[in-house]
């Protein structure tokens, strides 16, 4: 299992310890947010997996930039994905459904994501002759 896990994209990774904290946090959320929060932090949540996954299948060929705009769809996806993320946890807060401590870490676990598929990003434009 270790070796797998080195194997795999820091950012699926990091994504991955996300979604197991979300949902950790959202188990113990008061049941009447069941269907409406705690629904939307952990759909997110794998949905940035997913798309994290569905941007590292696309293979980038050099010279065909259509490979690079597939992959950055998904890329882009997930970024709005964490987005989302980031602001249902603020609401999810504000309305009691987490701990603000929680609110705290789930921003971090964000934030590291975010700046990881970042530099993905900014890595594949590199590779495809992009950016110098």
């Amino acid at each position: 299992m270790q070796n797998r896990k080195q194997s795999e994209l820091s950012v699926i990774t990091k994504a991955k310890d996300l979604c197991s904290y979300i949902l950790t946090v959202t188990e113990k959320s008061p049941k009447r947010f069941r269907f409406t929060l705690t629904t939307k932090l952990q759909n997110y949540a794998l949905n940035i997996i997913e798309n994290l996954y569905r941007a590292n299948e696309v293979f980038l060929v050099k010279g065909n930039p259509a490979t690079l705009e597939r992959r950055r769809e998904y890329q882009r996806q997930s970024m709005t994905e964490c987005r989302l993320l980031a602001y249902m946890a603020q609401l999810a807060m504000e309305q009691g459904a987490i701990l603000p401590k929680q609110y705290e870490q789930i921003t971090k676990k964000v934030y590291d994501v975010q700046n990881l598929l970042g530099a993905w990003m900014k890595s594949d434009d590199k590779r495809m002759g992009m950016r110098p």
